[in-house]
């Protein structure tokens, strides 16, 4: 929701791909793993406590000796990257982070959990599948340097060559972190995916692209008051899912996820144009973690 919130879809006198992506006549291999970025799954399951009362002693704790295997992350067939989350409320009992340059070892960790002992009694309540990318409004080195001249740095000065090498190295930096993302070490985590508007006198794709830049930077100046408190990762569901945008946020409290959710609301990009999906808010947890916290 905040931070740059993105869309690759422009207008027709305006459209580019995304960036360090091939354009649509560039000539490429036939690969099931992105030009950049990773494949994301967002999976969500609830014990069936019916079926775990047919387990003998014996298989389930087998069972749940086998779940932890599965779900550990640093375990030598893992993904790059797997986080496991104990669900607050009704929509699940444990959620599930994944992401690999591989779309098939993502989806071997669902697979093989359910091929597992405990497979029988665990359901799905609700996926979410997207890829990492860099947004159309992160802002190249030249696009940067023109911010600052049109906020009053002039150009050749030592204070405009300053903020711009600090922005040349932030840069790399930021792009890593969007497209191969370091999971941070806070407890509280919360997914929900989202839409830009397409209605009648509400169209975000009918906007020329200045006019949605100039909103997504405001979007990003709110959640920047949250650094440090709030982390995000934008994943895009565009032509995979029935939502365009998967939204991760994680917090060093669950207070910060409100915080930010509600003030960021009240931006236009977000009150105007945005339509949000159902909230999964979890604690970050390992395998051993969610068996107990579940009494299974």
């Amino acid at each position: 929701m905040f931070g740059l919130v993105h869309s690759k879809v422009s207008n027709m006198n305006e459209s580019k791909p995304p960036a360090g992506r091939p354009g649509p006549h560039a000539s490429v291999e036939a690969s099931l793993r992105p030009t950049q970025g990773w494949h994301c799954l967002h999976i969500y399951y609830t014990f069936d406590r019916s079926d775990l009362r047919q387990f003998s002693e014996q298989d389930l704790s087998a069972g749940k000796i086998e779940f932890c295997e599965v779900l550990n992350p640093e375990a030598p067939e893992s993904p790059e990257r797997l986080q496991v989350s104990i669900v607050s409320g009704h929509k699940a009992d444990f959620g599930l982070m994944v992401m690999d340059p591989d779309p098939l070892k993502v989806d071997a960790i669902h697979q093989r959990l359910m091929a597992s002992r405990l497979g029988t009694a665990i359901q799905t309540t609700y996926s979410f599948v997207s890829i990492t990318e860099i947004s159309e409004y992160v802002p190249t080195l030249e696009q940067y340097g023109e911010k600052l001249v049109r906020e009053g740095d002039a150009l050749g000065t030592p204070a405009y060559d300053a903020k711009l090498r600090a922005y040349e190295q932030r840069l790399p930096i930021m792009n890593r972190q969007r497209l191969t993302p370091d999971f941070p070490d806070y407890p509280a985590t919360c997914f929900y995916p989202m839409n830009k508007k397409r209605e009648v006198v509400e169209n975000w794709f009918l906007l020329p692209f200045s006019k949605r830049n100039s909103l997504m930077a405001e979007h990003a100046r709110s959640g920047m008051k949250y650094m440090g408190k709030v982390s995000q990762l934008i994943t895009v569901g565009v032509g995979l899912e029935d939502w365009e945008w998967g939204v991760t946020l994680w917090a060093k409290n669950p207070e910060f996820l409100t915080e930010i959710v509600y003030e960021m609301r009240f931006d236009e990009a977000s009150a105007r144009y945005a339509e949000f999906g159902p909230f999964y808010t979890s604690y970050v947890s390992d395998a051993a973690g969610v068996l107990d916290h579940c009494q299974i």
